[in-house]
């Protein structure tokens, strides 16, 4: 292994292909974030260290204020088998065919498509649709059906199918079902007014309507031709099989598929199951025991989720849809924003995330709360990790606690912290902190349903932007787009992405539980906020915050994440099963849970299972009793006592 002062050359090597600098000129004294790096770049940064130098770094060894110094001494280190290093390696499997579970972000995905929790949907999915021009329209069709069936081939996941007991399998490349059908609808010459109707049916039914890869393709991709040589490419993809970063390998692959019959995408050497049975041998490490207990120490402080005022008990709402609002801000206010940001040694995701937490904290009136962010959590494990398209993703709770009388530049910084600290204990997901959170209170309604998501850097981080030419299919404008989401659990979320040097945000909310005008306003207020952001003043100045620390208790209010009842049934009188239904109930719970007894008043997530376990626990009931129990209410009631009582409800009474 080479020295410390080779690692260095190395090292500035790679800096100054990430950040665009002369490697030569790279300080070593610099810290990445001050040099233009950020936590999404730093991804790609580990890869390339551990593809460069055979060295593998977690992510939480690379936090983004560190300099080049210390980024050798950390690889020299680790080199040398000191200090924490990920305690797995990928290996392929011996059988490709073989189911592999499903990582936790994609069971509450599975299980929120059951109608498990509140604020589910059928599917769980990302919809967009794009603008094209200057479309060959009688090749289009056929080039993007021919891509489509050759990225299908080189991307595993994109054939991946989600079975009845949660887990999932890859269908060979030769299966006929493993390949999406392009849809293809000639709108060329139709009046502008029908046009337009017919746009928006399909935005609808592809919004509303999602692939499911429980029963078929988890991409559902159309092509809509229209006059003036201009289209629209509308693709749905499912929460389960595609990520934040995998939807942008997707586009970049399907388009130099597109634009080029005879393009070759580099072959993968491991596969999305590969990598997904790998990290399932985590749990049990010194390592991820370690990061388990950092979290579950903590469980006891966490806030609240912030106490937005609401219409509507979100338990009673059954939302088709997301509502939708974006905004972009402009390239020359971006610019000067992450000019002010580098300046302060903060993230442009950092800083955002400080201007939503401080417009949370006024509409909810009180500064400490608890928050989620979705992270791109790939563990640099191989360096084709970043290539590989699948639900890599993870969420991450984060603790705010926003003080009085702080300048925006010192918030920042200490959320920037809280994010460094729970990134450098991201062996365990905040999906399990969350369960464990849920037995902490006692409820199986979400702890942290306001969701942050950031893919800031991602075009960096990735080496390249998506391409603006795609051969048959024309010109590609990202900027005229429109999109919809649907995401189980979460009530509000924003999301931040560049496109080219401009930055935008959407706020993607459901819209019946909250007060008419509230989001609007809030969304409005944070995209002030960033634009003032640009301005070196606006960093030094304190920012307005409420008085209260904790949510204040109404019983005549409803707000988020207080809700005036308690959501499990607790009245059943404790004891040994009483009736041959409750044993065989009992036994079931037994052999699902591995546990000698069941007490019939006994909580099934108290004694270790969570919604998965739920799920398949019951499908085994409906089998064995011929009488379907509905996720949504056995989490109403997680007991023997309640779950027989729900039978018994629901069988036809003898005449």
């Amino acid at each position: 292994m080479t020295d410390t002062l080779d690692h260095r050359e190395t090292l500035a090597d790679i800096w100054g292909r990430l950040l665009g600098l002369d490697a030569a000129a790279v300080p070593h004294d610099a810290g990445f974030l001050t040099l233009g790096g950020d936590s999404v770049l730093a991804v790609r940064m580990s890869a390339q260290v551990r593809k460069q130098l055979g060295v593998v770094l977690a992510l939480s060894d690379v936090r983004v204020e560190i300099t080049l110094s210390e980024l050798a001494d950390l690889v020299a280190q680790r080199a040398s088998g000191g200090g924490r290093a990920l305690p797995v390696e990928v290996v392929r499997r011996t059988d490709p065919d073989e189911p592999f579970p499903l990582l936790p972000l994609q069971q509450g995905y599975f299980v929120g498509q059951q109608d498990g929790w509140e604020l589910s949907y059928p599917s769980a999915h990302h919809y967009v649709d794009i603008g094209l021009s200057e479309v060959e329209a009688d090749e289009a069709a056929e080039s993007l059906q021919d891509a489509l069936r050759r990225l299908v081939a080189h991307q595993p996941t994109l054939r991946a199918r989600v079975l009845p007991d949660g887990r999932q399998r890859i269908l060979p490349a030769d299966d006929p079902a493993a390949v999406p059908t392009l849809t293809v609808t000639d709108l060329r010459g139709a009046p502008a007014d029908d046009a337009s109707r017919t746009l928006a049916a399909t935005r609808h039914e592809m919004s509303t309507n999602g692939p499911n890869p429980a029963d078929g393709p988890g991409i559902d991709i159309r092509l809509t031709l229209l006059s003036d040589d201009r289209a629209r490419l509308h693709c749905a993809v499912s929460l389960l099989i595609i990520d934040g970063w995998s939807s942008n390998v997707f586009y970049r692959d399907l388009f130099a598929l597109v634009a080029d019959w005879n393009a070759t995408l580099a072959p993968l050497d491991i596969d999305y199951g590969d990598y997904v049975t790998s990290v399932r041998q985590l749990p049990g490490t010194a390592a991820w025991e370690a990061d388990r207990d950092w979290w579950f120490d903590r469980l006891p402080d966490f806030g609240q989720p912030p106490a937005l005022p609401l219409r509507l008990d979100p338990a009673h709402a059954h939302p088709d849809l997301m509502a939708s609002t974006q905004r972009t801000v402009d390239s020359t206010t971006w610019a000067a924003v992450r000019v002010q940001c580098a300046a302060h040694g903060v993230t442009p995701s950092a800083a955002v995330f400080t201007a939503y937490a401080c417009v949370l904290a006024r509409a909810a009136g009180h500064r400490v709360m608890l928050l989620n962010s979705l992270q791109l959590n790939r563990l640099p494990l191989h360096p084709d990790v970043h290539r590989i398209i699948g639900a890599f993703a993870s969420t991450m709770l984060i603790p705010v606690e926003l003080q009085p009388s702080a300048s925006f530049a010192d918030l920042a910084l200490t959320c920037q912290r809280q994010f460094g600290d729970a990134a450098a204990h991201n062996l365990i997901s905040g999906v399990e902190v969350s369960r464990e959170l849920g037995r902490h209170r006692g409820t199986h309604r979400p702890v942290a349903p306001v969701v942050f998501q950031s893919t800031l850097g991602m075009d960096a981080a990735m080496g390249q932007r998506l391409p603006q030419d795609a051969g048959p299919l024309g010109v590609i404008d990202m900027h005229d787009h429109h999109q919809q989401l649907r995401t189980p659990q979460v009530a509000l979320e924003v999301r931040l992405f560049e496109l080219d040097d401009t930055m935008t945000a959407v706020f993607s909310y459901v819209e019946e539980i909250f007060e008419p005008g509230l989001v609007e306003r809030m969304f409005s207020e944070l995209l002030d906020h960033v634009h003032t952001l640009a301005e070196p003043g606006s960093w030094d100045s304190t920012v307005p915050l409420p008085a209260a620390e904790h949510p204040q208790h109404s019983a005549n209010v409803l707000a988020l994440g207080r809700y005036g009842r308690t959501d499990t049934a607790g009245d059943s009188e404790s004891g040994p099963p009483r009736d041959d239904l409750e044993k065989q109930v009992s036994l079931l719970w037994q052999d699902v849970l591995d546990v000698a007894e069941v007490d019939r008043a006994g909580n099934f997530f108290a004694m270790g299972g969570d919604s998965l376990l739920a799920v398949r626990a019951l499908a085994r009931l409906a089998r064995e009793t011929g009488t379907a129990v509905s996720v949504r209410d056995f989490l109403a009631s997680p007991t023997v006592a309640g779950v027989a009582a729900r039978i018994r409800t629901a069988r036809p009474h003898p005449a």
